[in-house]
């Protein structure tokens, strides 16, 4: 990809064929290779993790989804209505938007989706990680035995808050369920944006997004920003706690 993000995504190197099972692979840099025994963290960016095209399209012929409303309840068996109870069911689009409000997705604008610590720690227990102090709670341990790393962290992540200013593959993309991969070790640490399978080109019809407000239907706006400069506060403040 020639474009200024280009040193903040995963270098691609060529398509494989599988002939064993007729599938195609993308081949891409292996980011953990330069690190030895590292602590790694996937966040999700964005105020929401679905399309605008998939809650449409979800509208269209709502039905009653008894899976969904099963996960509905393993999570917070209040939150179906009396209704949904009783039918033991809920719909797509309500499923997916509840969905974003019970971590910090909807707030932050990202949200943990794993860890894996170098002590052999490993968790994807974040699905109900939403106020400010679990967020720092979780970030805090992420870091902990590595107080060089938060400093890094936050350069190598206002770096990027200033690259995608530049960027013309973001100013005319929606970024909806791409990642940021944090890896350290003992002696240096990086980010970089993954993910991309629901990136999409912006319709020519709507108005340039701005990547820093929030979604409604239609402005097709992602939280991107919103996600990333919360991610530097979180950093920062570590940051400043570990020089007190």
């Amino acid at each position: 990809m020639e474009d200024s993000l280009k040193p903040f995504v995963p270098q691609y190197y060529k398509i494989v064929q599988d002939d064993t099972d007729n599938v195609q692979y993308i081949q891409l840099e292996d980011l953990l290779g330069q690190f030895e025994n590292p602590c790694v963290m996937d966040c999700k960016l964005g105020v929401r993790t679905y399309l605008e095209e998939e809650l449409l399209k979800a509208k269209e012929k709502p039905k009653l989804r008894k899976d969904m409303y099963e996960k509905m309840c393993q999570i917070d068996p209040t939150a179906p209505t009396v209704e949904e109870h009783q039918l033991h069911g809920v719909t797509k689009p309500r499923y997916m938007v509840w969905r974003e409000t019970i971590s910090t997705t909807s707030t932050f604008g990202f949200r943990i989706e794993g860890v894996r610590r170098s002590d052999g720690f490993s968790s994807k227990d974040y699905k109900t990680t939403r106020t400010e102090a679990q967020v720092r709670e979780a970030f805090a341990k992420f870091v902990n035995g590595f107080p060089h790393v938060t400093s890094l962290y936050v350069k190598r992540l206002q770096e990027l808050q200033t690259v995608l200013t530049q960027s013309r593959f973001f100013v005319s993309h929606e970024i909806i369920g791409s990642s940021l991969l944090f890896v350290h070790d003992g002696s240096k640490a990086s980010a970089w944006m993954i993910d991309f399978a629901k990136t999409c080109q912006i319709p020519e019809d709507v108005p340039p997004i701005t990547h820093d407000r929030h979604w409604s239907v239609g402005n097709h706006e992602d939280g991107y920003l919103i996600g990333l400069s919360n991610l530097i506060k979180v950093f920062n403040d570590l940051s400043e706690e570990e020089k007190s």
